[in-house]
Formats: C-alpha cells, structure tokens, sequence
C-alpha cells in the first residue's frame, strides 16, 4: 500500500510527534545551595504538555528543581516514544530503548497570569481528548486499548488540575533539539524545523493505539502477517512499536539466514509499513490499518488457493 509521497516523516515532525504523544519526560537541572550553581545534575520526571510548539512543565512543589531553576535557568529535558505494557517488557528484554527526543534550554517561571493560562490550555485539551472518545467509531473503539487509566493521554494528566499536589509552572525555551533513535544514534534538529514542523492529530492517542493492538492476539497475527504479504519477511513474533500518520513501525522476530543445527536463528527488526494515503486523524489511521488487515488476508487466501 505504497504511494508516491513520502513514505517517512522528517526528524523535526518526529520530535513533535513523540512531544505530543507522551505526557512525561525527564527534567535535568544545575543543583544548587546558598554559593550557586554545582556541577551535579539533579533529574526526575514530571509532567508537561505542548503549548504553542514548547513544552510547559508542571513541577511538584517539593521537588529540588525550584531551587536549582531560582540559581540557574539552564536546564535539559528528555521524552520518550510511548511504550505501553507489553511492549515496554520487550524493549527490556532485547536492551532496545524507544526513540526518544532530547532537548536543552532555559527553563523560564510563569508569571501568575501565565499560569492561569497554561492551566485552563490543560483543561481543554483533557475536554477535547474526552470529548474525541465519545464520537469514534466502532472502528477505532475496537483499537484503541481498553486500559483507559495506563495510556489515556488526559488521564494522567488531569491529576494535575484534581489532585492536592502544587506544582510550579515552566515553559521550556529550547536552545537545541537531538532525536535518538531505537539504537541510540543521535541526530541533531534544526530549531527552525522544529519550529515550523506540527504533531500529528492522532499523537496524542498513539499509546493507546500501540497498547490496543500489540493487546489484541488477532491484531499482533496481524502484524506478522503484514511482514510476510507486504515485505516477504518471515516473521515468527510482531508488536506495534510507533504510529505516525504516514504509517507504522513493526517490531518483528524475524527469521535470519543463519541456521544452526537445523533451527532457524530469530532476531528483532524494525519494519516500516506504509499507507496508501495520509492518516490525518485516529480516525483515518484506524481505516487504513483494517483495510490492510483485509488486503492481507485476502492476499494469502489467494496465495493458498482459497480465494
């Protein structure tokens, strides 16, 4: 199901993907005492979302960072692919890290107003995403995952607006931008690229796509047989990996040349598949993933002369 456009999304559209996808990174800031900034590094995770191309953080109270901010705004912040359960299992299992984006910048304190207006962006985009649910089809019910709590974008982030914890608001101003792919190979972003670059509609639910899917055993039999139909590849395992609107990437066990003793040696790939058109939403994603479950199928019907 290959078209003419381009098959893959740029570096710049992949970081805004994995930006607007996750809803918690790794914040790195300077530790500091009374003389100043030290030369170790205080990390933990927080929660943000995507305002206007930049991440905005929300920073516990109790948490160092406030401090090390006050002394020195200098700071980096890491986020990571979604990778849902069993996934995450599987990437533990072969020593394989989700591709992920780093970025360096100045961490800048909002002003009260400028609070006021990052809280109530939070708030509607928790009632946008909740709003989405009620109107998908049964097509996209039946993907989506069931684990509503684990993968729900809004979900974890609406205990930010219900819980008893105060945070401390940030927006992060980005002075450079790296992707890290799956094997660690880093590669620096124009941060105009980025700039001009835009998230995918369906970002915001790409965990629980991954989730819905590499949950379901016919949509994993799915996977291993769009490896066999759409790229000869003899698969004898697949899991979902990531979703853009271009298409998708498979995690599969494939079956390598090498053969000891009679058994074939296996080994995990990424396979990138292709739809026919862009998947401008969830929605359009959903459609074209069934309609290349039915071409698949179709296709082997036609290989075993059943068709």
């Amino acid at each position: 199901m290959k078209g003419t456009k381009a098959t893959v999304l740029t570096l710049a559209e992949k970081c805004k993907n994995i930006l607007a996808s996750n809803w918690q990174g790794t914040l790195h800031t300077i530790k500091a005492d009374a003389k100043g900034s030290k030369e170790d590094i205080y990390t933990s995770k927080v929660k943000y979302i995507l305002l206007g191309g930049k991440p905005y953080i929300w920073v516990p109270e109790k948490e160092m960072h406030n401090v090390n901010i006050i002394v020195d705004e200098r700071s980096s912040f890491s986020v990571a692919s979604p990778f849902p359960a069993p996934l995450a299992s599987l990437l533990k299992s072969i020593s394989k890290l989700p591709a992920r984006v780093s970025l360096t910048g100045n961490t800048e304190t909002l002003k009260s107003e400028k609070v006021q207006l990052a809280t109530e962006s939070l708030k509607e985009v928790i009632q946008c995403e909740r709003s989405g649910f009620s109107k998908f089809s049964y097509t996209v019910s039946s993907v989506l995952s069931s684990n509503h709590i684990l993968t729900s974008w809004c979900e974890n982030l609406k205990e930010l607006l219900d819980g008893t914890e105060k945070y401390v608001v940030y927006k992060f101003n980005l002075r450079s931008c790296m992707f890290i792919d799956g094997y660690g190979g880093p590669y620096e972003v124009d941060l105009k690229d980025i700039e001009k670059s835009k998230a995918d509609l369906l970002a915001p639910f790409s965990a629980k796509l991954i989730d819905g899917i590499n949950q379901s055993e016919a949509r994993r039999r799915a996977l291993v047989l769009f490896c066999f139909v759409y790229l000869n590849a003899n698969a004898k395992d697949a899991y979902m990996l990531s979703v853009d609107r271009k298409g998708f990437v498979v995690l599969a066990k494939i079956s390598d040349s090498v053969i000891k003793d009679g058994i074939s040696e296996y080994q995990w790939k990424e396979l990138r598949f292709t739809f026919h058109e862009d998947a401008l939403d969830v929605e359009n994603f959903c459609r074209l993933l069934v309609e290349m479950e039915e071409e698949a199928i179709q296709k082997v019907s036609s290989y075993s002369g059943l068709a």
